[in-house]
């Protein structure tokens, strides 16, 4: 097990890699802790939460809703959590995010920590304090920003993990490389999905490097006024489309990182080589660049973003891989470069 520690303002994150489930035992004490995971997970591991408290959801994105956290927080009452509770989510990104809302506003406001079990949830989805739910097919529209005491990472849990949410993972994996990280990307292109499952010192080193470039990123900017919307590259057509088209984050991801890569060439003077390395990148981890999409009905889901500001949206486009930009583009600009790509 390897401790790290982030600081973001005056939080103290914790980080425990390679880490036994039993561990946050030694963490937290156990009469306080309440942990919240979805079906699959508790179905799958159902012998770490022996004699544990614990609120199963449904296991899905559509049910990230605020009717399932009504629902959790009536469990939490009945089983009279107080001030001093620790709500403790294990599972993928939408448990994490949901276990940060409800954290936030349980009483006004209790301690969480988050035990990751997804590659998307290791790298990108537990990381950072943004959290929140779903407002019908509007992605994360209500929420807040809380960190959590710590983040555990059992690798053990990636032994059931379905080959297509390595791959959906892995969509944030190469986002990170394309805004932040040549070396890393020129990793992924000399590696593959299949050498990264066999290998779990690779996989390790890999999700450590993730976690620093993406803490690096939101501790210089908290509240994303800057810096951390880079992050958002490819989100901004990925959330549009996510749940319209019920598709799995990391492919959403990576349409929209493909469209931006595109976008990039014509704005930003992103050569159309590095476009190509992007697009085969992409390909080579079993993801997808294209889609046939109602690009009017998108739009209109396009223009509730909140990375909308007045008449611009603040795209994330690339100057070169390794290196991305904010770059405002004004929204009459915007649909007319959809409506020719799509």
């Amino acid at each position: 097990m390897q401790k790290v520690e982030y600081i973001f303002q005056d939080k103290i994150v914790s980080c425990f890699f390679d880490a036994d489930f039993s561990v946050i035992e030694k963490l937290v004490p156990k009469v306080a802790t309440v942990y919240l995971t979805d079906e699959n997970i508790h179905q799958l591991h159902s012998e770490k939460f022996n004699d544990k408290k614990v609120i199963v959801v449904p296991a899905g994105e559509k049910f990230k809703q605020q009717s399932t956290v009504d629902n959790v927080i009536d469990q939490l009452i009945q089983l009279e959590a107080d001030r001093e509770t620790i709500l403790i989510g294990v599972g993928g990104g939408v448990v994490t995010d949901m276990t940060g809302y409800i954290a936030s506003l349980y009483m006004r406001g209790i301690k969480c920590c988050l035990v990751p079990t997804t590659i998307l949830a290791m790298v990108d989805a537990c990381i950072g304090g943004k959290n929140g739910v779903d407002v019908g097919i509007y992605k994360n529209m209500v929420g807040t920003v809380k960190q959590p005491e710590f983040l555990l990472y059992d690798y053990s849990f990636l032994k059931t993990l379905p080959t297509e949410e390595w791959i959906n993972g892995f969509a944030e994996i190469i986002k990170h490389a394309c805004i932040k990280d040549a070396d890393l990307f020129a990793e992924l292109e000399n590696s593959s999905l299949e050498e990264f499952k066999i290998s779990a010192l690779k996989m390790d080193r890999l999700i450590q490097r993730n976690v620093q470039i993406k803490y690096q990123v939101v501790s210089a900017d908290p509240l994303e006024q800057g810096e951390r919307r880079l992050l958002n590259f490819g989100h901004t057509l990925g959330h549009a489309i996510e749940n319209m088209y019920a598709l799995p984050h990391g492919h959403a991801i990576s349409i929209g990182m493909a469209a931006a890569s595109t976008i990039s060439i014509s704005l930003n003077n992103f050569s159309l080589e590095e476009r190509e390395r992007v697009l085969n990148l992409l390909n080579k981890y079993h993801l997808p660049f294209d889609l046939e999409l109602d690009i009017q009905k998108v739009w209109q889901i396009i223009l509730r973003d909140k990375k909308r500001s007045g008449k611009d949206m603040k795209f994330i486009l690339l100057n070169k891989i390794g290196d991305g930009v904010v770059f405002p583009i004004p929204l009459i600009q915007l649909g007319n470069i959809l409506n020719e790509l799509f």
